[in-house]
């Protein structure tokens, strides 16, 4: 059996459990396999932390991380920023892995099961920033998070950032609010803590 040591990965600052440790064995049986593939770690993480390394978040800033699955963008921002985090997922199951890698990180966060379609212009304006990793992957999510870029703005959300490996529905997403929403669509990588590439879509003010 490995030793559970080397089941944990260090990255920006946070300690990640590999699928393979035993609590995230532990908490697949007790809540189940997550039904909107938030149920592991995705490498467009690492993207979004990095990015968010370079181009920081104020200091307390309220956050909202959509589809957050284990919720490591919006723990990365309490880690780093002090930042106010709720955690949006439409699946509850992933919210025990966010909680764990919460507390195993020493920070808190909130949890929100909500889709995007039912996220208002009234919660958005609750916000200073809207963060989100590897959600548009279905083509049929394009036009809930374009509405939901375009409605945050509008309540004043200072940044919008979304993060992706590079699918099809994604680049459309991006390419749709860079034409109409003076949104910046860029190419981004890592090469530490773990190899990743994708496409970053930033939109607001801050």
């Amino acid at each position: 059996m490995a030793d559970a040591s080397s089941l944990s990965r260090r990255m920006f600052g946070l300690t990640v459990r590999k699928n393979a440790h035993p609590d995230m064995r532990r908490l697949r049986r007790e809540a189940g396999d997550a039904s909107l593939h938030g149920n592991k770690f995705w490498r467009s993480s690492c993207l979004t932390m990095d990015y968010l390394k370079k181009h920081p978040l104020e200091k307390g800033a309220r956050v909202l991380d959509l589809g957050c699955g284990w919720g490591l963008g919006g723990i990365f921002c309490a880690k780093q920023f002090d930042a106010r985090v709720t955690s949006l997922d439409a699946d509850p199951s992933v919210f025990p892995f966010a909680k764990y890698h919460a507390e195993l990180n020493n920070v808190e966060i909130e949890t929100w099961r909500c889709r995007y379609e039912k996220v208002t212009q009234k919660d958005l304006s609750r916000f200073d920033a809207v963060i989100g990793t590897d959600i548009c992957f279905w083509d049929q999510l394009e036009d809930p998070l374009y509405n939901l870029t375009r409605r945050a703005l509008r309540a004043g959300v200072g940044r919008v950032l979304l993060v992706d490996p590079g699918r099809s529905p994604f680049r459309r997403l991006a390419q749709r609010a860079a034409e109409k929403l003076d949104a910046e669509y860029c190419e981004w990588q890592t090469l530490r803590p773990i190899k990743a590439s994708g496409c970053i879509m930033r939109a607001g003010p801050a």
